[in-house]
């Protein structure tokens, strides 16, 4: 159910604004919106797991937390993000 050590370094290289990024709004965008996916379809076969949903819950928080100061900060990046993670409807 978690994110593997291998793609959460291929979502780094992929979404890291420097070479040693890791912690950037745009990265940790992208490693919740993996693990949500992953827990989306894990709620699709375990439909009363209701302890994983609360932490699924908080972690769509977050996100959008993140997404709404990346709103602020920088309206590009927060664009191609949205755009390249299918967010947004």
């Amino acid at each position: 159910m978690s994110i593997t050590v291998a793609r959460k370094a291929e979502l780094m290289k992929e979404f890291a604004t420097s070479k040693n990024d890791t912690g950037s709004p745009q990265v940790q965008i992208a490693v919740l919106s993996h693990r949500i996916k992953v827990l989306t379809e894990h709620f699709k076969v375990n439909k009363k797991d209701h302890h994983s949903r609360r932490g699924m819950l908080k972690m769509v928080a977050t996100r959008r937390k993140l997404l709404d100061y990346l709103k602020d900060r920088d309206t590009a990046q927060y664009e191609a993000i949205v755009k390249k993670l299918g967010l947004r409807g």
